[in-house]
């Protein structure tokens, strides 16, 4: 990411944050960040982990109607959150609304196409879109692709299976956990950014 979009000094949207876990990152270099969360429970732990932050807000809101005002962005950050493609079109304008000439918007995914973990997701989501419906939607709104390759490696079994049964539903689990030996799985994703 840091390849892509420098956000030393600038200010930062992590859209769809979470517990905030990325905030603390962004807000070691950034002039401010904001992180934008629908769900109250997450937002309420974004907002206990980044307290002492100065630099940081964390707002409830959506991709769809964000509580900001235009040209207010110099760089947006999304991870496994609302942008999957075809569909994601109202907060991909609300993007256009918020982002400053020069800015880049970056979304991380999971590459559906490639990796064990790629097959595990193609197998528990089977309502994504395929990787190359995504490309095509992505490649036609003026974002470009870049993969990423990365892995998990599990200190024990029992560590690697807790994880696989919070990323899928049960059947899905088994099924992956009865397949899988060890405690090493090859992961792929790709970066999807443009510049506004």
């Amino acid at each position: 990411m840091a390849e892509t979009a420098r956000w030393a000094g600038r200010d930062v949207l992590d859209l769809g944050c979470g517990t905030g876990f990325h905030l603390p990152k962004f807000a070691e270099d950034a002039r401010t960040v904001t992180g934008i969360e629908p769900h109250p429970d997450l937002v309420t732990l974004a907002r206990r982990r980044t307290k002492r932050l100065s630099n940081v807000t964390v707002h409830n809101g959506i991709a769809q109607q964000l509580p900001l005002p235009p040209a207010s962005v110099d760089v947006m950050h999304a991870r496994w959150s609302y942008f999957f493609g075809p569909g994601c079109e109202p907060g991909l304008g609300e993007l256009d609304r918020v982002m400053r000439r020069g800015g880049v918007a970056m979304v991380i995914d999971n590459d559906g196409s490639r990796s064990s973990f790629g097959a595990w997701f193609r197998r528990g989501y089977p309502n994504v879109p395929p990787p190359e419906e995504q490309e095509r939607f992505w490649s036609m709104h003026g974002w470009t692709r870049v993969p990423v390759d990365m892995d998990w490696s599990f200190s024990s079994r029992a560590d690697l299976e807790a994880v696989v049964r919070i990323e899928f539903d049960p059947a899905t689990a088994e099924a992956i956990l009865g397949e899988h030996d060890g405690t090493y799985v090859d992961y792929a994703v790709n970066l999807w950014w443009k510049r506004f």
